[in-house]
């Protein structure tokens, strides 16, 4: 096959400027290259932006290297990894999207993401702003990648490279073999790169991803809110009176069964609502109020008022309804007060803490930023 772009495979594409359908769902805007280190994604990523139409390729390590230089070294010294930054991956889906904002097209991404919460974020942020990813994963067999890292040649004005960059290399293979084994398989289009050029590779990408064989990511899509907002929680308890915790893909964090209220919605009602869709536990009743939070704005949100209700306790055989994980829910758990703790941020946290003693108590609670006010 001759280089040179291939548009029969973008449908999309309509030419120079912004493609068809680069606000929706429809079609693919982000190419998102997935692989451990050695892999071949930068290569790959810059023969795919030869065969993909109005493509440019986007490097989110540019981005760390950036925040080497702007953050403290104490901040800094704090994570093992840029990708541990919450501002790396906040800056990621920031920075996609200005990029096709300024440019249209399909953005190239080359970037390895081993940990399932890291890319729910970015991936969710992306979706939040209608932005479609195709995820591709670049697998070879772990001997062709300890030899293709063991080959690499390492500048000679990085300090320790020989030593520290084939270390690090190494050192993600196992988290790297853990997350091929679990989520990552089941998310990704796996290409094999073993006995291919990184060209070979590239068409491989670009002919699976024009012909939908990669298909766009179910991540749920929560737009960005662009003022305050109200959001309506719910609290579910067990049997052992332990309070029900989501983990939802769209954002970073541990969560109440919930969501934002909807225009013209009753407040209790989108909490009900929220929870059938989360969870599939129909509540037969309107829940009681028990927490009423103001939360101030803190750029780049908006903040609100964020409301907890009582949805009362799951007797043993409701609590195994609960849906799996799916679209909308990594993971669930009931949890006691304590063990919350560790998984909340502190202002949910105490959020929670407060609506636990309204409700010992029976009266609602008014709070701001997570502090009891009046009596």
């Amino acid at each position: 096959m001759e280089r040179g772009l291939i548009r029969g495979w973008f449908p999309w594409q309509g030419g120079a400027g912004k493609p068809q359908g680069a606000n929706s769902r429809g079609g693919t805007v982000i190419v998102w290259i997935n692989g451990a280190f050695g892999a071949g994604k930068t290569t790959t990523a810059r023969e795919l932006i030869d065969l993909i139409p109005n493509s440019t390729l986007f490097d989110p390590e540019l981005i760390g290297a950036g925040l080497t230089r702007l953050l403290p070294a104490k901040r800094l010294a704090e994570v093992g990894d840029f990708q541990d930054l919450p501002i790396w991956r906040r800056l990621v889906v920031d920075t996609a999207a200005a990029m096709l904002a300024e440019l249209g097209g399909v953005l190239v991404v080359p970037m390895t993401l081993l940990r399932q919460d890291y890319r729910d974020e970015i991936f969710g942020g992306l979706a939040s702003r209608r932005i479609a990813v195709s995820h591709v994963l670049l697998a070879p067999a772990e001997t062709i990648l300890r030899k293709r890292i063991a080959d690499r040649e390492i500048p000679p004005d990085v300090p320790d490279g020989e030593i520290r960059v084939r270390q690090w290399a190494y050192d993600h293979i196992e988290p790297y073999r853990a997350a091929l084994a679990g989520w990552l398989t089941a998310d990704a289009h796996l290409v094999d790169t073993g006995a291919l050029t990184p060209y070979q590779t590239a068409v491989r990408v670009a002919e699976a991803v024009g012909s939908g064989a990669v298909p766009v990511c179910d991540i749920v899509q929560t737009p960005e809110p662009t003022s305050e907002t109200v959001a309506a929680g719910v609290l579910l308890f067990d049997e052992e009176d332990r309070v029900l915790l989501v983990d939802p893909t769209y954002k970073a964090g541990w969560e109440f069964p919930g969501g934002v209220v909807e225009s013209g919605e009753a407040p209790a009602r989108a909490g009900v609502r929220e929870v059938a869709e989360e969870t599939g536990i129909e509540l037969a009743e309107v829940p009681g109020l028990l927490v009423v939070d103001w939360e101030p704005p803190a750029p780049p949100g908006y903040g609100g008022l964020r409301l907890l209700y009582d949805g009362g306790r799951l007797d043993s055989t409701e609590a195994r309804r609960l849906l799996l994980p799916g679209p909308e829910l990594r993971d669930w758990r009931f949890v006691t007060e304590a063990e919350a703790a560790g998984l909340l941020p502190p202002v949910r946290y105490e959020r929670l803490r407060w609506a636990l003693r309204a409700r010992e108590r029976g009266a609602a609670l008014y709070l701001e930023a997570g502090v009891p006010q009046g009596h």
